[in-house]
């Protein structure tokens, strides 16, 4: 009994939890697992790096000011962007290889749009996914931009920029393909060109800077995503994913900016300044980022631009251009799946876009292993079963001990009961009772809760491997399972995992109390149901992890009671 009510508190504990944590998110609040609540943050003030100071001419708020003494200072442009010839609407730049798919907005050079060719979006298969995009109620944009001294108006991402003719798709036989953009303001011109390679996620940026002006200038760039703080379309209301700012820098390492820390004006939520790292914005399975280039310095910032709309990304200072001279700066924006081996590739820490949280200790080897089985037999499905197995292998002295420890209190129930019923409501006898009948027995009333607890960090990290891989998505298994990444279509998985859950309750031992007895016979149909919304991933480890307990408990359970494992009972 002492085992049951373990059991029980730990579910009753972590059912308080997950609960705590829903009203937190439902009230805007972040998630305790990561992520920001589900409701649209409230308006406060714009505060921190960027955001616009009192008296300052602010006639675009989406474009970043200095916020630190390590830049010189800048203002915002005074000057509009000015209109296409004629009022034509200004044909946008579509570029593209064989994995992406990219929309230049020529006002400014904004990446409006970016388009996965290889993942089909969960919720309509026959669409692709699109991560970047600017419609009415949704903005996912990536900007880039000049800004200098008060009252100069440098090209910046509301200037109109001409657009040079050349192709849009790779073609064959070719390794690269470019766009390449040009504006004038302020005395300043800006030739740049956005280049996509082949088999590569990076939307490589080379912004040439002339000064045509009579005088030195010292211009600033800035790079920044801008996002509102919307959850991803299909994301699920069962589970909670980071979605939001990031900054990685070599010195403070991973940093998240929640949204909602970002409205309330919260301070010191990541790096000021740095020679290195990136930012970005994370969100279920894909990322994207600014990397700037190695060693140049940079000022990183996060802020509120309007209403429920938020920016990230920094600012560097270009050097001193003479008039008649010009200078070369150039950036990486990744617009890419979370794969943590390309990721790694492309800039130090990227990898980290796959967020484990404190669970990573654990979750990397896991994924490690997972993608290792994953190349002998080809099927992230069968992977998944291999892994589950290696790890309850792994486990198999502890879980054996639990087992028994169980075994044991089974077999010593019809004793427990008949305790009950002799001394009815004294509870300290009952307990003295009990403890010299585990004594006597050599039972542990902890045994069966000890070795669980043990690998609870271990399977959590599981859990959070198979949810946060990229790699599930579209990815089949066998027959009806044609995605990992989304639940089962006919509930096939969870229904038979549901049946798992009862015959798992049916070899333990009952409780001697009605009320655990009946909340152990309730329990495998609300976790049944949870699991219904769940990737089929993730209930196919589950659904594997139960089977190989119940055999394991089944044949512990039968040497206990000292009965044959196969076949009869010797006569």
């Amino acid at each position: 009994m002492q085992t049951q009510r373990t059991i029980l508190w730990v579910i009753f504990t972590m059912s308080l939890l997950f609960l705590w944590d829903g009203w937190q998110r439902h009230q805007g609040n972040p998630s305790l697992f990561g992520g920001p609540g589900v409701n649209a943050p409230k308006q406060t003030s714009a505060s921190g790096p960027g955001a616009p100071s009192a008296g300052q001419a602010t006639d675009d708020k989406s474009i970043p000011s200095v916020g630190s003494s390590s830049v010189p200072s800048t203002a915002v442009p005074g000057s509009q962007a000015p209109a296409a010839p004629g009022g034509k609407a200004v044909e946008a730049v579509r570029l593209s290889n064989e994995l992406l798919s990219i929309v230049i907005d020529p006002m400014g050079g904004e990446v409006q749009r970016a388009e996965f060719l290889r993942y089909a979006d969960t919720e309509d298969a026959s669409r692709n996914v699109v991560l970047l995009e600017k419609k009415t109620g949704h903005t996912y944009v990536a900007q880039m931009g000049l800004i200098g001294p008060q009252g100069t108006s440098y090209p910046n991402h509301r200037t109109l920029f001409s657009v040079e003719p050349g192709a849009r798709e790779l073609t064959q036989g070719a390794d690269t393909v470019t766009a390449v953009l040009s504006a004038e303001s302020g005395g300043v011109r800006v030739v740049r060109r956005y280049t996509l390679k082949r088999g590569a996620y990076e939307v490589l940026t080379s912004t040439e800077v002339s000064n045509i002006g009579d005088s030195p200038i010292r211009p600033t760039q800035y790079l920044q995503l801008t996002r509102d703080a919307s959850k991803p379309p299909g994301e699920s209301q069962f589970y909670s994913t980071y979605t939001g700012p990031v900054i990685y820098t070599d010195k403070d390492k991973f940093q998240k900016a929640d949204f909602g820390d970002i409205e309330k004006g919260k301070k010191d939520l990541h790096a000021k300044a740095a020679s290195d790292g990136w930012a970005g914005i994370i969100q279920h399975y894909f990322v994207a980022a600014w990397v700037p280039t190695q060693g140049s310095a940079r000022e990183y910032f996060t802020r509120k631009v309007d209403t429920n709309l938020y920016s990230v990304g920094m600012l560097e200072p270009l050097k001193d251009i003479a008039p008649g001279n010009k200078e070369t700066v150039s950036a990486t924006l990744l617009i890419a799946p979370q794969d943590q081996k390309m990721l790694a590739e492309v800039a130090p820490g990227l990898e980290l876009a796959v967020d484990y949280g404190w669970l990573s200790v654990f979750a990397k080897p896991l994924f490690w292993l997972l993608q290792f089985l994953h190349e002998l037999v080809k099927n992230w499905g069968w992977a998944i079963v291999l892994l589950t197995l290696v790890v309850k292998l792994a486990f198999f002295p502890l879980q054996a001990a639990s087992y028994r420890s169980m075994a044991k209190m089974k077999k010593v129930t019809p004793k427990l009961q008949a305790l009950r019923e002799r001394y009815g409501d004294d509870r300290m006898k009952m307990n003295q009772a009990m403890m010299e009948l585990y004594k006597t027995e050599k039972i542990n009333p902890l045994g069966g809760c000890l070795p669980v607890v043990v690998q609870i960090p271990v399977f959590i990290a599981l859990y959070w491997v198979l949810l946060a891989s990229v790699e599930m998505r579209n990815a089949p298994w066998i027959g009806w399972i044609k995605d990992l990444a989304v639940p089962d279509p006919y509930y096939i998985l969870p229904l038979i995992m549901a049946g798992t859950m009862v015959i798992q309750t049916r070899l333990n031992p009952v409780p001697p109390d009605p009320l655990q007895a009946k909340m152990m016979m309730w329990m495998p149909l609300i976790f049944s149901v949870m699991f219904f919304f769940f990737p089929a991933g993730l209930v196919l480890y589950w659904l594997v992890n139960n089977l190989f307990s119940i055999a394991q408990q089944w044949v512990i359970t039968r040497k206990i009671e000292g009965k044959p494992i196969f076949g009869r009972a010797p006569a």
